[in-house]
């Protein structure tokens, strides 16, 4: 399956169904959080439409998130 090309505010939205938590936004970026068994992960999100695929390949990686499992979520 294919990194879909979304706008930021379902990406965001997809993230906070999966645990994250938006910390702060400055500017174009939207910086998340999540806690779990290995420690604090933090995401940065740009606040673009659309995100492009590669970017969101990117963040779902350090989501640590396949694609159909975000998929899943949207």
């Amino acid at each position: 399956m294919k990194v879909p090309s979304l706008n930021y505010d379902r990406v965001v939205r997809a993230l906070k169904r999966d645990g994250w938590v938006v910390v702060r936004q400055r500017g174009s970026h939207i910086r998340l959080h999540k806690h779990g068994p290995e420690g604090a992960l933090k995401l940065i999100v740009p606040a673009h439409k659309p995100i492009k695929r590669s970017t969101l390949s990117h963040i779902l990686k350090q989501a640590r998130l396949t694609v159909e499992e975000f998929a899943a979520l949207l």
